[in-house]
């Protein structure tokens, strides 16, 4: 057994020598991206198992993250949903706080789709057309120039007269950070922008920060809650174009339509193949020390990996959910209770 191993252990005594057992059902919390996964896999869970259906909420997937690195305990949650992984910051911030051993389980893969009134003008977007559409400034011989762009046209002269309103991800959002990462900054670098202002003289990290800065000027509107806080938007504006996980939008199309991404349409086939571009592997991280003390946690973590549930012809995958490939080694990682920084 690895040291990590032990360490765990130890706290999982400890805890369980402290613990009034004052609940009997793992808790959860997240990413509003991984939620409906999450929820699925409980209510099954639930109905199958002799463990309470646990408790899943969301809130974003730094919001979950921050919670979960609030300490060891039956009073913290056992489990944080993410849409990113974990930073070396929030570790550092679950070490300070006692919670040292974490396991992560990556689930599968998802798109990050852009989606319209389905009564709408339809699109083909490039990240280019999303830079030059919410970057908060353009860099324009030589020197930096407020975005003053309203409609799309004026983004590419192929695209309808139609006002820009975008309503994306808040900050809070796992889905955010991959949004300016795969959308904004690559179209910053696409359109040579990013590349102009380093044969200026700016450095790497400012140019990357100036590229990836929305505008604040009403064009883009942050949304703090989850997905159908952003098909309100849409349905009230029905100029609104909004970012959306796969899941979402496969399970909304009798209200949206779907833009493709440099040609390509968004599906649990394009994003296995490799083909769409803007995907990102979703994830769960469990409390190492809660394993044995909480009732179920295990359990319900191997549940969720398992071939049944989280395998391409699970219930996820009917979801929207694109299986990992290398889903035994997912399940041999928790099955092991591998942490993170273990080596093994």
């Amino acid at each position: 057994m690895s040291i990590m191993k032990l360490t765990a252990t130890t706290a999982a005594i400890a805890l369980t020598t402290t613990a009034a057992f004052a609940r009997d059902n793992v808790q959860v919390a997240g990413s509003s991206t991984v939620l409906p996964y999450a929820s699925i896999v409980a209510e099954v869970f639930g109905e199958n198992f002799d463990f309470p259906t646990p408790v899943i909420e969301s809130g974003g997937s730094s919001a979950g993250l921050k919670r979960f690195c609030e300490g060891v305990g039956e009073n913290t949650i056992d489990i944080a949903n993410a849409s990113r992984a974990i930073r070396p910051a929030e570790v550092e911030a679950c070490a300070a706080a006692g919670v040292t051993d974490i396991i992560e389980v990556r689930i599968g893969y998802d798109g990050i789709v852009f989606a319209s009134d389905i009564n709408g003008n339809a699109f083909e977007f490039t990240p280019e057309d999303w830079y030059k559409a919410l970057a908060a400034e353009h860099f324009i011989d030589g020197e930096l120039v407020s975005n003053t762009l309203t409609n799309w046209n004026e983004v590419n002269p192929d695209f309808p007269d139609q006002p820009i309103q975008a309503f994306i991800p808040g900050t809070k959002h796992g889905t955010r950070e991959v949004f300016e990462e795969k959308v904004i900054l690559a179209g910053c670098e696409e359109g040579g922008f990013l590349q102009a202002m380093l044969d200026a003289g700016v450095d790497e990290d400012t140019a990357e920060g100036t590229c990836m800065a929305i505008r604040t000027d009403g064009r883009s509107v942050d949304i703090d809650g989850d997905y159908t806080e952003t098909l309100a938007r849409i349905d009230a504006d029905n100029n609104g174009i909004g970012v959306f996980g796969l899941s979402f939008y496969e399970n909304n199309t009798n209200k949206l339509q779907v833009a493709t991404m440099n040609g390509v349409v968004p599906t649990t086939e394009s994003i296995a193949a490799g083909d769409y571009p803007v995907s990102r592997p979703l994830y769960f991280y469990i409390k190492a020390a809660h394993i044995g003390v909480i009732p179920g946690l295990k359990e319900f973590a191997e549940f969720f990996v398992s071939d049944e549930i989280a395998g391409p012809d699970g219930p996820l995958a009917e979801y929207g959910l694109v299986s990992d490939p290398e889903l035994a080694d997912v399940q041999e990682t928790v099955a092991d209770e591998v942490v993170m920084g273990s080596g093994t």
